[in-house]
């Protein structure tokens, strides 16, 4: 997540500057080929280009605002593990009755806070797995682009790929050694919860009613988790995405084409002057493109995504000062060059 309250210029640049260079070389050669050579049968009347142009802006935005729906949707996602986490420790750790005892009952909640601890990282790294259609996984140029992205996003953060010392930390050798044997390690992790969770209402540790609140709580994080792994595992649709962007080239094609006609009619140097407005006016189409395709896809580990990392670690605080550990807390995860992870 970027937390600057504008682009800077190296963020801009990481995006969409390399787009300049091709553009600035297409505008380049259309002004030059008109003005030495004045070829007429090369220029487009400027209304057709006009109506492509605005008939692109609906389209860009209408996938835009879907771009942003899910993204905003992932937010909300994380936003209610929060709360629900919270909710989760505090009730485990409220609910007591007087019908039965058990010695280790302090220990049995904290392997079940611990636990959740752990899901909430191998969950977050689950969803960093890349799907075919992010951008980290394309190939040659653009692939390699947004896997230096990628590395030096990690590279400000030490704590970015070592889920597997959290599950070691918080999981027992028992559970961490299964880790392998399950294809979604996460939701077993839940399973385990509520077999636990079970255990303590048939001690009488807690009463029925409080085993049904806790479970409620562990099926809003299967919820929570199948939502989340909709957006990941559910591509925004290819035919508008994909459409979207050609139709994006094509005009970025045709506007110099029909710009410099118009730019003549001030004069020679009207040629010239149609490369600038050209490149600007370009370059805005494809910056729009770039955004709404880099926020569809909000936990692909690039700087556009929900900042997991950070929102698992304020959690982990949380949690563990709610059972009483408020000795070597961990540090809250701030953003670096921009950038919140």
């Amino acid at each position: 997540m970027i937390t600057t309250k504008y682009f800077n210029y190296q963020q801009i640049f990481n995006l969409a500057g390399a787009h300049l260079i091709w553009l600035s070389v297409w505008c380049t050669v259309v002004a030059t080929v008109y003005y030495f050579s004045n070829w007429q049968w090369m220029i487009i009347p400027w209304v057709p280009v006009a109506l492509i142009g605005t008939a692109e802006a609906f389209y860009v935005g209408f996938k835009n605002n879907q771009a942003y729906d899910r993204l905003w949707e992932a937010r909300k996602i994380w936003g209610g593990i929060v709360n629900s986490s919270r909710s989760f420790t505090s009730m485990l750790y409220a609910f007591d009755t007087e019908k039965g005892t058990i010695n280790d009952l302090d220990e049995r909640r904290k392997k079940i806070v611990y636990r959740h601890i752990a899901w909430l990282y191998t969950f977050r790294e689950q969803l960093l797995i890349p799907t075919e259609w992010e951008h980290i996984s394309l190939k040659k140029h653009f692939g390699t682009v947004n896997q230096k992205r990628h590395r030096l996003i990690k590279a400000g953060f030490p704590d970015y790929g070592r889920t597997s010392i959290f599950q070691h930390k918080y999981l027992s050798e028992e559970e961490f050694s299964v880790n392998g044997d399950y294809k979604n390690f996460a939701t077993y992790l839940i399973s385990l919860q509520a077999k636990d969770i079970n255990d303590l209402k048939n001690s009488n540790v807690i009463s029925d009613f409080n085993q049904t609140q806790l479970q409620n709580c562990l099926n809003e994080f299967y919820n929570y988790q199948g939502q989340a792994e909709r957006i990941k595992k559910f591509p925004s649709p290819r035919q508008f995405a994909s459409t979207g962007f050609i139709f994006n080239v094509i005009f970025t094609i045709l506007l110099p084409l029909g710009l410099v006609n118009e730019f003549a009619k001030l004069g020679d140097w009207g040629i010239w002057t149609s490369i600038p407005f050209c490149i600007i006016i370009g370059w805005i189409y494809i910056v729009m493109e770039l955004v709404g395709d880099y926020s569809e896809n909000p936990f692909s580990g690039l700087m556009f995504d929900i900042p997991m990392l950070s929102i698992c670690r304020n959690i982990e605080i949380d949690l563990l000062q709610i059972m009483g550990e408020n000795e070597d807390l961990p540090e809250a995860i701030s953003s670096k060059n921009g950038v919140l992870i």
